[in-house]
């Protein structure tokens, strides 16, 4: 009985979170916000919204959690997804350094923001669970990764610069910073302070979900004529079958998670490619 509940409450999850996403492709075909809705929103919720949610959650959590097991999984996840997907496609389809960069990125960093949060609200039942995601990438990963490819493209001195400026700026960062901080220290914030930002952060997964939905309309990968199509199924496979089963196999065999622990690190291994690899203008407004 216990399972069926959990599985009642894991698809009660989903069905909420698609329910949004519909509703955000619906305004999107009827053109409800404009053309700018996408943009609006995600600036929204990666400046504003976000990082307020994150401080609030990560304040309040248990930092073991954050710092656990489930950053060494997803590293060592990603960067064993990165190498396989290079190894591939450079050898099957001669691919070139900075392709192959972006290739592996979307093959292995995942949407851990606009898709983990509200799924590690609504289905894994906290938020925090998608925070040791969210912070390797955005501390570790894609920093490594876009100086990775200014080395490619010979924009050296100025990537890299830019690079760091973006590490120190970087609204999510910040204010998981402050969060540690505050759940470290064991700083009592006033909940006049607080309440503020609750409902700030309170915006952050329907504004997520519906600038996800609109991102759908019109979208096809798979067009003819993309030139693309076998580099986008050997992402899907890569992130769709081999990432989920390397995070599971760390999870249950490495590291020997709890049942909980496992599907947490499967979940949070097969969400989709992050948008901000095809699509860094929406998130980098420096």
């Amino acid at each position: 009985m216990g399972n069926v509940s959990a599985m009642l409450g894991v698809l009660s999850g989903f069905t909420a979170i698609w329910v949004v996403i519909v509703v955000g492709y619906i305004a999107g075909r009827l053109n409800v916000l404009g053309p700018e809705g996408r943009y609006v929103l995600s600036r929204l919720t990666f400046l504003i919204a976000n990082p307020a949610l994150l401080f609030q959650t990560i304040a309040r959590a248990d930092i073991s959690v954050i710092f656990g097991p489930q950053v060494f999984i997803a590293a060592i996840g990603a960067f064993t997804v990165m190498a396989l997907y290079v190894l591939i496609a450079r050898l099957a389809l001669k691919r070139k350094s900075a392709e192959l960069t972006v290739g592996a990125l979307s093959a292995s960093q995942v949407n851990a923001a606009n898709l983990g949060i509200p799924i590690a609200i609504f289905v894994l039942g906290d938020a925090t669970y998608s925070v040791p995601v969210l912070l390797f990438q955005l501390a570790i990963l894609q920093p490594l990764s876009l100086i990775f490819l200014d080395v490619q493209t010979q924009r050296v001195s100025a990537g890299i610069l830019g690079v760091l400026k973006g590490i120190a700026t970087n609204p999510l960062i910040l204010a998981s910073l402050a969060g540690v901080i505050v759940a470290t220290t064991g700083v009592s914030i006033p909940q006049t302070v607080m309440n503020p930002i609750e409902i700030i952060g309170g915006a952050a997964v329907p504004a997520m979900l519906m600038a996800f939905g609109i991102s759908l309309v019109g979208s096809k990968p798979l067009q003819h004529g993309s030139g693309r199509r076998v580099d986008v199924v050997l992402v899907l496979t890569f992130k769709l079958i081999v990432h989920p089963l390397i995070a599971w196999l760390l999870a249950a065999v490495v590291f020997q998670l709890d049942s909980a622990g496992i599907f947490m690190a499967v979940i949070l291994g097969v969400l989709p490619t992050a948008q901000n690899v095809q699509t860094t203008d929406l998130v980098t407004p420096w």
